[in-house]
């Protein structure tokens, strides 16, 4: 089965329509303000707020992916609190980020990967389904290999993708932080930053107490 088989798309596609869907109900309730901008901003498709939004959104939903694998292949608290802690964040911010999209008037999907950020800002991306690239994502085989691990040997892998795959999202946040137009773009890129940070330093120590080592710099 081919990296751009449907089959081997599917979660992350129906984790993207779940959040699109929140992201509607809100606007379906006129909650403008509850998405932190006013029907007044109007970035262009192109610009860095779109493509951070659209971009981010596919990102925190593989983050969300991973730490949704924990409940059933992990015994460790930890590891358990970490990941409800990922989930839950990442699903609220991607859900924002859609309502955001939609707000503008901006397709969810599409569009040039990345193309919002200048190469030389960050490390490299990993190969996504489809071919795209982005930083930090895992590949479908890695993501087939943590699916078959359970006990240690998860909470080891997990830990090693995850605090890549924040890396990743750190670089992406910091860039939109600095150079977004809109307010609100800026304010969760900051947060992003922050907490995104502090959640690698974290598992870094735990992937330490468990024997493992970070993946090595793509």
């Amino acid at each position: 089965m081919s990296a751009g088989d449907p089959a081997r798309r599917s979660p992350l596609r129906t984790a993207l329509l779940a959040v699109i869907g929140v992201g509607l109900l809100l606007l379906g309730g006129g909650l403008a303000v509850a998405l932190g901008v006013g029907r007044d901003a109007q970035p262009a498709a192109d610009s860095v707020d779109a493509g951070f939004a659209r971009d981010m959104s596919r990102h925190h939903l593989q983050g969300v992916e991973m730490a949704n694998l924990v409940a059933d292949r992990s015994d460790d608290p930890e590891i358990e609190l970490l990941a409800f802690d990922i989930s839950a964040t990442q699903t609220n911010q991607a859900g924002r980020m859609q309502g955001w999209l939609s707000l503008w008037g901006v397709p969810p999907t599409g569009g040039d990967t990345m193309g919002w950020m200048p190469a030389d800002h960050g490390h490299d991306g990993h190969d996504m389904a489809g071919g795209a690239l982005m930083p930090g994502m895992a590949t479908q085989e890695e993501l087939a290999e943590l699916r078959s691990l359970s006990g240690t040997e998860f909470d080891v892998e997990f830990l090693r993708l995850m605090i890549r795959h924040h890396q990743g999202g750190f670089d992406m946040a910091a860039y939109a932080a600095e150079n977004a137009e809109v307010q609100a773009v800026r304010d969760l890129a900051r947060s992003m930053v922050r907490s995104q940070g502090a959640e690698v330093e974290t598992m870094t120590s735990m992937l330490a107490a468990r024997g493992g080592t970070p993946l090595p710099e793509p």
